[in-house]
């Protein structure tokens, strides 16, 4: 090989290798705020009741008034919303517990809101409430922002697709009181202090998918499950299930620290939790792949990537800290 073939060769690679370095430096020392304190507009701070005046949210910092806090997030979801609210709905109503159903509509340019608001006038807003957000601001910042919104001792988030069946919140529920009895019984600790999650996972059902994906599909999903164990989450199996069940001193916690607002906010989530020691538990459910997903194959698992790493860089950095005791 010549010179000028050396040359040449060195050229390129330093082409692939500093978009590469000048991302890890701006990661590393590039500040961001937690989703948490950002700026929120006056319309994002109220909701609309039944009546059609306008209430000011409570803070997730506050003590809790209801049983169960259900945070939706939902973006351009007219369709798919409907039948899983109604699901949710009749079957939240049957129990005798207190709850809410709060749908975060991120910037939706649909009828997503109009739908909302419907159930909003037949159900009341001490039970459903929408927060509209103004504009788009990822299914993290949705989640996190409807969390910080939240009445509920304990508080699900569950996807708008109604791809997991509510009937499972009961098997949440009792790994979730059996965390608690055991922090409780170790620690001394009061109820109402004790963080804890559990996850729903359809870890279980992966042979089965295996058999339905494409091997392309199946080989990029193992690979994002190994770069998730590797610098994301080990004692979770599947951290991108949308139904996930939280004490509310754990929610204080994990979304006053959330900084990722896409689809690898879970990972955030489950690190903080994990790196904090909290309770943690993982419950098969059932689930049902429903059409209309707005994730975009290939490219939306590779920004996951990019963010999983990130979420590793810049927690080994100091980059991002952990408020152990939000305000």
């Amino acid at each position: 090989m010549s010179f000028v073939d050396l040359l040449f060769a060195a050229s390129r690679l330093i082409l692939y290798i500093l978009p590469i370095f000048f991302w890890v430096i701006w990661t590393m020392f590039l500040k961001k705020s937690p989703d948490a304190y950002k700026y929120r507009t006056d319309e994002e701070l109220y909701f609309v009741d039944e009546h059609g005046k306008r209430i000011k949210f409570p803070k997730l910092s506050d003590e809790p008034v209801i049983d169960l806090s259900v945070i939706v997030p939902a973006y351009n979801e007219q369709d798919r919303l409907k039948p899983m609210l109604d699901s949710c709905l009749r079957w939240l109503s049957d129990r005798k517990s207190s709850f809410e159903v709060i749908i975060v509509s991120d910037g939706s340019t649909d009828k997503t809101c109009d739908v909302v608001m419907k159930y909003v006038i037949n159900y009341g807003a001490n039970r459903v409430r929408l927060l509209k957000l103004v504009k788009n601001r990822g299914k993290g910042g949705a989640v996190g922002f409807g969390m910080q919104s939240a009445r509920g001792r304990t508080l699900l988030f569950a996807d708008a697709d109604g791809a997991t069946q509510f009937e499972d919140l009961e098997k949440l529920e009792t790994a979730l009181q059996s965390l608690i009895e055991s922090a409780d019984y170790d620690n001394s600790a009061k109820n109402n202090d004790i963080q804890a999650v559990v996850c729903g996972s359809r870890a279980h059902l992966e042979s089965e998918a295996k058999a339905q994906r494409s091997i392309f599909r199946t080989l990029l999903m193992m690979a994002f499950h190994i770069h998730v164990w590797m610098f994301g989450v080990r004692s979770i199996k599947d951290t991108q299930c949308g139904f996930k069940l939280f004490t509310r001193s754990a929610a204080r916690v994990l979304f006053n620290n959330l900084h990722v607002d896409r689809w690898a906010f879970d990972v955030e989530i489950l690190y903080i939790a994990e790196k904090m020691k909290m309770s943690l538990a993982e419950v098969a459910v059932n689930w049902t792949e429903i059409d209309g997903s707005k994730i975009v194959p290939v490219w939306s698992w590779l920004q996951m990537g990019f963010d999983v790493l990130e979420i590793w860089l810049r927690y080994r950095t100091g980059s991002w800290k952990i408020q152990y005791k939000p305000e």
